[in-house]
């Protein structure tokens, strides 16, 4: 498990991403959350919108456990850029083992997180692969299977702050934190991911809480903070619904 520590807030442009990007959590303070109680936190949005700068600040600020999307020590990262079609189910499959390891920690260790980037979102990536012929139809329903299983001992996040940023916005975000895996990412990619996290959003708030945000700008951790405090504590924000179904 690598620990992070984490940095104090957003700037006016995309911070660095943290050094060491892995499963497990940062330094937190026991419980958390303060005035929240305890509550699990989960950052969702394009590529490059800025969730693992925001997810370390707000961990920071409310002094909760923090965790990380897995990306340092991903093995299949390169391959999945450089022949998509043929990593794509293996990717997948990795990310939401990975993932559904991080969600299921936090809920057993029963303290207060915030979370980069759901095990939710996988389904939105592995639609899009599947609707554009880079992953095999029959990968896709063994993978649609699969999440439906694991789902089954997931307990649900209080609350996903979704990070709602333009495709130009996430792609140019993208040239500035210079990874040369994403380099070959193509705006059209962009803007078919950005159409299924709009049905994400609409499908996930009937089971889960979600606050929307305008993230064209970056906003600090205080900002931040407040808007989920004010709309989290909404007694009439709360949904009530039983499980997300990413084949819907």
């Amino acid at each position: 498990m690598q620990i992070q520590e984490t940095p104090s807030r957003e700037g006016a442009a995309p911070a660095p991403l943290p050094s060491a990007l892995g499963s497990g959590p940062s330094r937190g303070t026991q419980g958390g959350g303060g005035e929240f109680g305890n509550i699990f936190i989960g950052i969702a949005g394009m590529i490059g919108a800025g969730k693992s700068t925001l997810a370390a600040a707000l961990g920071q600020h409310l002094g909760i456990d923090t965790y990380y999307e897995p990306v340092a020590d991903n093995e299949y990262l390169a391959d999945f850029y450089t022949d998509t079609a043929r990593y794509s189910f293996a990717m997948q499959v990795y990310l939401l083992n990975r993932r559904f390891q991080q969600h299921q920690e936090i809920i057993w260790r029963g303290r207060s997180a915030v979370q980069d980037r759901t095990i939710y979102e996988d389904s939105i990536f592995a639609k899009m692969l599947a609707s554009t012929g880079l992953m095999d139809e029959r990968d896709y329903r063994t993978y649609q299977q699969l999440f439906r299983n694991m789902s089954n001992f997931m307990c649900k996040p209080s609350v996903i702050v979704f990070l709602d940023v333009s495709p130009a916005a996430s792609a140019e975000r993208i040239r500035a934190r210079s990874r040369d895996v994403e380099s070959q990412i193509k705006l059209d990619y962009l803007h078919a991911l950005h159409a299924g996290y709009e049905e994400f959003a609409a499908s996930i708030s009937k089971v889960i809480p979600v606050i929307r945000i305008d993230y064209e700008r970056f906003a600090t951790a205080e900002e931040m903070a407040e808007v989920i405090k004010r709309e989290y504590m909404d007694a009439s924000f709360m949904r009530q619904a039983t499980r997300f179904d990413p084949a819907r």
